[in-house]
């Protein structure tokens, strides 16, 4: 690497703003952080998405100058953990070299990590080799992408520094492993599919299957679906709401080939000369948008199906992954705030396991076409006219005023048109949740003000169509007194 290439090298500063899920209509207040990112062509930064997820202030700092210079984010892919930042002020670029991005290495490559590590202010240098190349979980965003370990270590701070051999770019650092000397680096398939993915109307992500499946590796199975003992295949056992393949394969079908890639049977493809990785990387290579054939087995004849891919793969969960720069959705009825269960809300709780066992179940449920959302009470503002409902908290909603609900927005509407004289919401338990209609017209206002909800209902659901109740902008004294006898806002989470 040329000796004045490091100053290519960028500390990035960003104070962050991430949203409550406990609390969903309010922030949790202002922190701050420090990663690292290197200066590609285009006069842009690259850098991990986690070092400037839910950033509100941008700044960086180039490795050779005191200078700290404003940025804004240019494009975020939280799924791979990339992002590309911008600085408006072209003396930032005086002397930078733009870095290339090379080819993805092998196994027992040489390579040098470049990063600002915390416990000082200036570059560091760590070397190591990669020990090995395969699909991994990206701990930002926990989705299963091509990834490469090297034992050159990784510490806070030189996240999003580039990792260099040759003198070009072979990966990011993003995050650290468990054992010792033990790092994980994003390659350059994956860097370039967000480069090249990049365009006016933002970046859409890694395409996804939207299947479950089983490996065929047991003979007994094999033979049950004719299956010779040269042949590979894995055996489709659900098909997602929503996915490509809906209509073109069924569970009970074994998938022979992907996109030209032929699956062995323990479900893995190859995806560079005697090395192999899981299936999913077939389509992940691919754009939003695109089309791939596959070729199935289906009653012992094969054939070949067209898949469009245009959905990204973490969107056929239950419950959404980790999720940045995404305000909650929330509905409040009578006090009582309801919320679809997502993994930042169960990492409210710390982690998973920590969360209140209904909740945590639904992590490991896939959706069916009557539950696209699992929709829970998170908390009740207390008042008179829920008193005696805390039970419902942390349950699983199953329909509101006798129409099953399958998302946030059908559960909006069977409100929002419910004329009957109460509104009675049932739970998976079938316990019900009972409200008088008027009553929760006249306390709501009320409610909201008591507890510093600026309305009834997150903004999306807004937009959706119904207007929503605010809470008055300048309450009658009668009700700031009251305010200050109320006291808690209601149940605490563990």
């Amino acid at each position: 690497m040329a000796a004045d290439s490091t100053e290519s090298m960028v500390k990035v500063h960003s104070v962050f703003n991430p949203h409550d899920y406990y609390r969903p209509w309010q922030m949790k207040g202002q922190r701050q952080s420090v990663g690292s990112g290197c200066v590609i062509e285009g006069k842009r930064i690259l850098t991990n998405a986690h070092v400037v997820a839910d950033q509100t202030f941008l700044q960086v700092q180039n490795a050779r100058q005191a200078r700290k210079y404003v940025a804004r984010l240019l494009r975020v892919a939280h799924e791979c953990d990339l992002a590309l930042l911008q600085v408006d002020d072209d003396s930032f670029f005086k002397g930078t070299t733009p870095l290339a991005i090379g080819e993805l290495p092998h196994s027992g490559d040489k390579v040098s990590v470049y990063g600002f590590p915390q416990g000082g202010s200036r570059l560091a240098i760590t070397e190591g080799i990669v020990s090995r190349v395969e699909n991994l979980t990206y701990a930002h965003s926990w989705e299963f992408l091509l990834c490469c370990q090297t034992d050159a270590p990784i510490n806070p701070g030189s996240s999003g520094g580039p990792v260099i051999s040759d003198g070009l770019v072979v990966g990011l650092a993003f995050q650290a492993g468990e054992g010792q000397n033990v790092g994980y680096v994003i390659p350059p398939p994956i860097i370039n599919h967000f480069l090249c993915g990049v365009g006016a109307g933002g970046y859409y992500g890694f395409p996804g299957l939207g299947l479950d499946y089983q490996n065929m590796e047991n003979p007994g199975l094999r033979r049950r679906y004719e299956l010779s003992e040269e042949a590979g295949g894995v055996l489709v056992t659900k098909v997602f709401p929503g996915s490509p393949a809906r209509g073109k394969i069924r569970p009970d079908d074994v998938i022979l080939e992907v996109d030209g890639c032929p699956v062995a049977s323990d479900g893995t493809v190859e995806f560079r000369k005697n090395e192999r990785t899981c299936l999913e990387y077939a389509a992940q290579r691919r754009q939003i948008g695109e089309e791939i054939t596959a070729r199935i087995q289906r009653e012992g004849k094969i054939r070949g199906v067209k898949l469009r891919l245009d959905r990204p793969s973490g969107s056929f969960a239950l419950v959404p992954r980790v999720q940045y720069e995404t305000a909650p959705t929330y509905f409040i009825l009578g006090g009582v705030v309801f919320t679809p269960v997502t993994t930042n809300l169960l990492l409210e709780w710390e982690s998973i396991e920590k969360a209140p066992r209904e909740l945590a179940a639904c992590y490991f449920k896939d959706p069916d076409e009557e539950r696209l959302q699992a929709i829970t009470a998170i908390q009740v503002l207390p008042d008179e006219i829920n008193v005696g409902y805390d039970h419902f908290v942390y349950s699983i909603v199953d329909a509101v005023n006798g129409k099953k609900v399958s998302t946030m927005e059908e559960l909006a509407r069977a409100v929002d048109g419910h004329r009957g004289p109460v509104h009675e919401v049932t739970n998976e338990q079938g316990r019900r949740l009972v409200l008088d209609r008027k009553r929760v017209e006249e306390r709501t206002p009320h409610i909201l003000e008591c507890y510093r909800v600026p309305r009834d209902r997150s903004e999306n659901l807004v937009k959706g169509g119904a207007a929503g109740r605010t809470r008055p902008s300048r309450p009658p004294r009668a009700r700031v007194a009251r305010r200050r006898k109320t006291g808690s806002a209601g149940k605490r989470k563990p």
